[in-house]
């Protein structure tokens, strides 16, 4: 049994205290906001995972020292938008013995830096960091349905504690010490989803949807090559799994929103009716600055950038990819120094 302290309550959050909790563990749950901490308590229902009744056990709070004190792993898992400011919060009342794990999914502008970065930035390096990323819906973890994830650590038996606590019976973890790589995907997969949704709001069809995920991993893998991540990372549960769930799902709010846009609804109508933070579009601006720094060429993240962004009419999208210089797929899967812009 561990004693674990997982800092924010959105759905993912709450899933994962949930599943801990019924897994044996200690588990606090931390929102800054009173509000939310009180309804959880009070109902133990979450307003986004509905018929999800959260475990009795479950302990909540708005004070971050009583949320960390005392506990073997902390888990940060506020929207990638907030992690810094967060760690910054939460940094004060941790201790060297922690083993902190991270399963937002972003990359920050500017710095570049991913998430496990940034908390090593803020934290300093004394610290373990671990990525624990996958295909993994919110909605499906808490209610105990199968599923499989990463925990990417460069220590292995870091990587392995993560592993042996968030494992049961119905959550399977792998390790991986490419933690780079996991997150690069983790951030990245959400754009290409993006597009999914954008071609299916458009009405083209399972053909088109599978295109942009295949391509769009080859995008993902080429930039991550140039960034000196590990290869088979994308073929892998953090690579091909979690675009494969996050571009097809139902409760994918990436692939909500990029239907919304191309049905023809503004971006701000579109996030209205999401109601919670699309994290694809968060990554496109630190996107966009990592194709120019590693010189990489990513047409499908180019397209989303442009319309999001008011450059392109989404009637366009398809028109544009399908117009570029034909090319051999083979050649194009071969990811070598050489290979880069092909």
């Amino acid at each position: 049994m561990k004693k674990i302290g997982i800092i924010g309550a959105g759905t993912w959050g709450t899933a994962l205290a949930n599943m801990l909790a019924k897994s044996g563990h200690q588990v606090s749950l931390w929102s800054r906001f009173e509000e939310e901490i009180n309804t959880l308590k009070n109902t133990h229902l979450h307003k986004n995972l509905p018929g999800c009744v959260l475990s009795d056990d479950l302990h909540f709070s708005t004070d971050l020292k009583e949320v960390c004190h005392g506990k073997s792993i902390i888990v940060f898992a506020t929207p990638s938008v907030f992690i810094r400011q967060t760690a910054e919060l939460t940094k004060p009342h941790l201790n060297s013995n922690q083993i902190i794990v991270n399963v937002a999914k972003g990359i920050e502008p500017k710095t570049l830096l991913t998430m496990s970065e940034i908390l090593e930035d803020v934290l300093g390096k004394e610290f373990d960091y671990v990525s624990l990323s996958g295909p993994t819906h919110a909605e499906e973890v808490a209610f105990g349905l199968p599923t499989l994830i990463v925990s990417a650590c460069q220590n292995p038996k870091t990587a392995q504690i993560v592993q042996d606590t968030f494992s049961n019976q119905t959550m399977r973890v792998y390790t991986n010490p490419d933690v780079r790589g996991v997150e690069i995907s983790g951030a990245l997969k959400n754009i290409i989803a993006l597009a999914a949704g954008l071609s299916d709001g458009l009405g083209y069809g399972d053909n088109a949807k599978a295109a942009i995920i295949t391509r769009g991993l080859v995008e993902i893998t080429k930039l991550g090559k140039a960034m000196g991540c590990h290869e088979k990372t994308f073929i892998g549960l953090a690579g091909i799994g979690d675009i494969v769930v996050t571009a097809t799902s139902v409760h994918s709010r990436n692939h909500k929103a990029g239907y919304l846009l191309g049905q023809g609804y503004t971006l701000e109508k579109t996030l209205a009716e999401v109601g919670q933070v699309v994290e694809g579009l968060h990554a496109l601006e630190a996107a966009k600055e990592l194709e120019t720094k590693y010189h990489v060429e990513l047409p499908i993240i180019d397209v989303v950038y442009e319309v999001v962004h008011d450059k392109l009419d989404v009637s366009q999208t398809i028109n544009k990819l399908f117009s570029r210089k034909k090319k051999d797929e083979i050649k194009g899967l071969i990811f070598t120094e050489d290979d880069v812009m092909n």
